[in-house]
């Protein structure tokens, strides 16, 4: 299996040749992809919140957000270019293996959660497009699978070429809305200068930048900039880096239009007809006929809805498929993912529809969104220390200003969703009985915050460490290559088994590349080392006379003829009981130049048996140690 992120799409887009304009239409698709998540179903009940309870006035905290977006999803897509690793690669490479699993379930909650809030977000725009309740709505949502797999087929292009319909679509219909409603656009544009905010006008400023940054996308689009096969050089990173940054800009711009529509149709529509008190999305949509005296406006409104929700859940399915690759290395097929991803959002959609009813569904989207509030530190904070990071990003690791900038916006986004989460933590213990479920909320807040500093500081202490070994080793030093004195004695343990015949010739090789040129065997020595182990060895040592002792000495007897035979010197030394202590004997009492030991390549739990002989044996002598591995 390759390693590369979406390994089938994994450069399937040639860019190298092209020129000018059409060059940057190559690169234009990844953030298309990534900007529907900016305008789901999810952001949508904020922006209509937004416009009917203040007006015009948050339209500046749109923009900011769309701003904050734009930064950190660029930083996303420099990490794909340089890197050519996805962010959950690069997580998996950076933190230890327990960090990286909570990383990895912290990342499919959040997209479960996100598929969460699309699939509510469609079974509402078929309610109000076909009437139909939205148990059977959430029923439906299953069969976009199907369509997620045949879009797959036909590439990342076509794939792009279909979201982008569909923003189309989104867009259009925003458009249409607008024109009927006619907003004042004098007072539409004073909204984008920054006012100070009531404490009520301020909660809903919160909902709105804290739902602006998706978590799945930024695993999402440090991805899907792999799919474009640029020059691996400076100049073709540079460009690369330059025209995603423009497709980022011109895509969440798109989003920002949407949001903006959004909440100055909120605005015109109910803010200033005194319908302040609309908030949910099927009350907007029964006051859109009656308050702007057109039929189509509901209608287009029901199906921007329905393809918001389907065009977030296409890449909600990408992003899963990255992060399961990315930190475990396990790839599904596709349309197992699809529905696995799928029943997980669709279930407690079922359930809470089923038992509580409809009602309910705006309590659901509330958790959805403080899932994705608890994921959202954990993807940008390592996101920021990688794209800083000289060692691997080179020349292409941001600058101090941008630097400071990102780190800057992830507070702000880290403060605002963690204030999200205090508050729907602080409602549920204030409304709860059961200790045992507040201790375990607490519990569950602290360990939050312990990883979230643990994954803000690893890297920090991680690249100190790597500067302080960079320090201790200093300079390179100077090299002597005089010929030393040449190594002819050469002690060998061995075990009787059959592979002491490779020990032995890996000595003699040994031995005639580190001395003198052909060196005469006569002026060579070997000695053969064996350590005996019986328990009246251990005891009696050179005393003992067991059946084991005797036969050890004859074999290395025989060795020793067979070496002799050769015209080599062989001494033979036979040790007692500890494997260590005799081996290390022997050689200091023949003054060996090299000890020659055989390794058997055990893994786990092995090594600390079968290996603690050559560890301790190597750290008692004062010679080179040659391990030869081998097979049993």
């Amino acid at each position: 299996m390759s390693d590369h992120s979406l390994d089938t799409l994994h450069e399937s887009v040639p860019v190298q040749k092209k020129q000018g304009f059409r060059k940057l239409l190559a690169f234009i698709g990844p953030a298309y992809l990534v900007s529907v998540g900016y305008m789901d179903p999810g952001n949508w009940a904020t922006d209509l919140q937004g416009g009917a309870s203040f007006g015009y006035q948050l339209i500046w905290i749109l923009l900011l957000s769309n701003l904050m977006a734009i930064l950190l999803q660029s930083l996303s897509a420099r990490l794909g270019i340089v890197r050519r690793l996805d962010l959950a690669q690069v997580n998996r490479e950076t933190y230890p293996p327990l960090v990286n699993f909570i990383l990895y379930i912290l990342a499919e909650l959040a997209i479960a959660a996100t598929d969460l809030a699309e699939v509510l977000g469609m079974a509402i725009g078929i309610k109000l497009l076909t009437g139909l309740p939205l148990m059977y709505g959430t029923c439906i949502t299953v069969l976009d699978t199907f369509l997620f797999l045949f879009l797959q087929k036909f590439g990342i292009r076509k794939m792009e070429a279909f979201i982008i319909m569909l923003v189309a679509i989104i867009g259009f219909s925003f458009f249409i809305q607008l024109f009927i409603a006619q907003p004042d656009l004098s007072k539409a544009i004073v909204g984008f200068i920054p006012s100070k905010l009531s404490p009520e006008a301020l909660y809903i400023a919160v909902g709105i930048i804290g739902a602006t940054v998706m978590p799945h996308n930024l695993y999402l689009h440090s991805a899907l900039v792999q799919t474009r096969k640029i020059d691996r050089n400076v100049k073709g990173i540079r460009k690369s880096i330059l025209y995603n940054f423009i497709d980022s800009v011109v895509a969440l711009n798109a989003a920002f239009f949407v949001n903006a529509s959004i909440l100055i149709l909120a605005a015109t529509t109910f803010y200033y007809t005194g319908h302040q008190g609309v908030a949910k999305i099927e009350d907007a949509h029964s006051l859109l006929a009656p308050l702007l005296g057109s039929s189509l406006a509901p209608i287009l409104f029901a199906i921007a809805l329905i393809a918001a929700g389907q065009s977030s859940t296409v890449t909600g399915t990408l992003a899963g498929q990255i992060v399961m690759e990315g930190y475990l290395k396990l790839r599904l097929n596709p349309w197992l993912r699809r529905l696995l991803t799928r029943f997980i959002a669709i279930t407690p959609a079922v359930l809470v529809i089923g038992i509580m009813g409809e009602d309910r569904v705006d309590a659901l989207l509330v958790l959805s969104q403080v899932i994705l509030s608890l994921q959202l530190g954990f993807a940008v904070i390592p996101l920021i220390h990688f794209v800083s990071d000289k060692k691997t990003m080179g020349e292409f690791a941001i600058g101090w200003k941008i630097k400071v900038l990102a780190w800057l916006v992830a507070a702000i986004l880290v403060y605002l969703n963690g204030h999200l989460v205090f508050d729907f933590i602080s409602e549920i213990m204030h409304q709860a009985n059961a200790w045992g479920l507040k201790i375990f909320l607490i519990l569950l807040a602290f360990g939050f915050l312990i990883l979230l500093g643990y994954v803000i500081c690893y890297p920090l202490f991680l690249k100190r460490q790597f500067e302080k070994q960079d320090d201790f080793h200093g300079l390179p030093i100077e090299i002597d290559w005089s010929q030393d004195k040449p190594i002819n004695k050469v002690a060998i343990a061995v075990d009787f088994s059959a592979t002491d015949a490779v020990l032995i010739k890996k000595a003699i090789q040994q031995v005639h590349q580190l001395s003198a040129s052909h060196p005469p065997h006569e002026s060579i020595q070997f000695i053969l080392i064996h350590v005996v182990e019986s328990a009246t060895a251990k005891y009696l040592h050179e005393a003992s006379d067991d059946q084991e002792t005797r036969k050890d000495q004859e074999r290395l007897n025989i060795y020793s003829k067979a070496l002799s035979s050769k015209g080599y010197q062989v001494t033979s030394c036979l040790g007692y009981g500890n494997r260590v202590k005799e081996i290390v004997r022997c050689v200091q009492l023949y003054d060996a130049q090299l000890l020659v030991m055989g390794g058997h390549r055990h893994q786990g739990w092995k090594d600390y048996i079968f290996g603690e002989t050559i560890e301790s044996v190597r750290h008692k002598v004062s010679i080179p140690v040659l391990i030869v591995n081998h097979g049993r």
